[in-house]
């Protein structure tokens, strides 16, 4: 019998274990504290459990990390973590710090099938998607590496894959970074980003999850951003936009858009027009990201010029717009270049 590792468990799945053996469901919420909050990874050191409780858990659950192979420091601070899967694959995560932010970027499966053309993890297709222990198990993963000073305190699913496209492992991950008897970050620290799958986005707003919703939108007609993102012939920009006007946000809440300037493709005065109208009537902030290099890419980053002259149209149409600076482009560790590629390390 294959053992079941306890990071990333739901908590009603644990539940549900407990009472088909006759104990009662309390103890899960004990055993989360242990993990999460006392970080005890040794049954034997759960104290207020029993031992005959504690044996059964040894007998049918693990609790182990992804193994950090090597981390690379950034220029700018940030360090990009490849991590060792137990098959052999590897993914990566990126912490980026901002004063008092500190901000993990999460991958959620090897690779991608999306095969959006201006991202480097899409030219390794999909190898499989990670379990929710794989997921979550970043985030402590990294921050049982870093001092206390350093903590983790805001989550971007942005990292290697289409978080949604491997929907189940992602909400039940997502669900214990907010839980607060697990990890208990804020909602409002926590965004998960898709390139737009509007079904399974209509499927999300269902889940009682009020985190950050990111749109990775890129383009502001069909041509181009089919041209860019393939999953635009299936989820064309009018029916995306009908989907993003109905989700239900909470009080005070916006919609995130990212949009990765390309130079001379997506980065006109008619693009910026386009997209002031797109955007019309949806509570929203735009994101705008020049393109990061990466080999044999084709496509080159918008001047500095073209960079603010768009976002000075959409400020005076009343949006909030940032532009995102680059972070950890010398490591490929910046959006866009993840592909689980080791690089010189530091130690971990």
């Amino acid at each position: 019998m294959k053992k079941i590792n306890l990071i990333g468990l739901s908590h009603a799945r644990l539940q549900a274990f407990l009472l088909d053996h006759g104990i009662k469901p309390y103890r899960a919420h004990q055993i989360f504290i242990w993990i999460y909050h006392y970080k005890a990874y040794d049954f034997d050191s759960m104290t207020n459990l029993s031992k005959a409780l504690r044996a059964m858990l040894k007998e049918h659950f693990h609790i182990s990390l992804p193994r950090i192979q090597t981390k690379t420091t950034s220029q700018d601070g940030s360090i990009k973590y490849l991590f060792e899967l137990e098959d052999g694959l590897t993914i990566e995560s990126v912490w980026m710090p901002s004063d008092e932010r500190k901000t993990l970027c999460v991958s959620t499966q090897v690779g991608c099938r999306l095969a959006c053309a201006f991202c480097m993890t899409g030219t390794m297709g999909l190898k499989r998607n990670l379990t929710s222990s794989e997921i979550l198990g970043q985030q402590i993963a990294v921050n049982k590496n870093l001092n206390e000073d350093n903590q983790i305190t805001n989550i971007v699913l942005m990292g290697m894959g289409e978080p949604l496209d491997n929907y189940d492992a992602t909400v039940d991950a997502v669900r214990l970074m907010i839980l607060p008897e697990a990890l208990k970050l804020s909602s409002r620290k926590v965004t998960l980003s898709t390139a737009g799958q509007v079904d399974l986005i209509k499927k999300f707003q269902e889940e009682d999850l009020p985190v950050n919703l990111a749109i990775s939108l890129n383009a502001t007609d069909d041509i181009t951003r089919g041209d860019i993102m393939p999953i635009n012939k299936k989820y064309p920009i009018e029916v995306l936009m009908e989907c993003l006007r109905n989700y239900p946000l909470k009080p005070s809440r916006r919609l995130t858009f990212e949009y990765v300037m390309l130079g001379g493709i997506n980065d006109r005065d008619d693009d910026a027009k386009r997209l002031a109208k797109l955007l019309h009537g949806i509570p929203s902030k735009v994101n705008l990201i020049p393109f990061n290099k990466f080999a044999p890419s084709e496509f080159k980053p918008p001047t500095e010029e073209r960079v603010h002259s768009f976002q000075q149209y959409l400020l005076a149409k009343n949006y909030t717009v940032f532009i995102r600076r680059n972070r950890a482009t010398d490591i490929l560790g910046a959006c866009g270049q993840l592909a689980a590629q080791p690089l010189s390390p530091t130690p971990a």
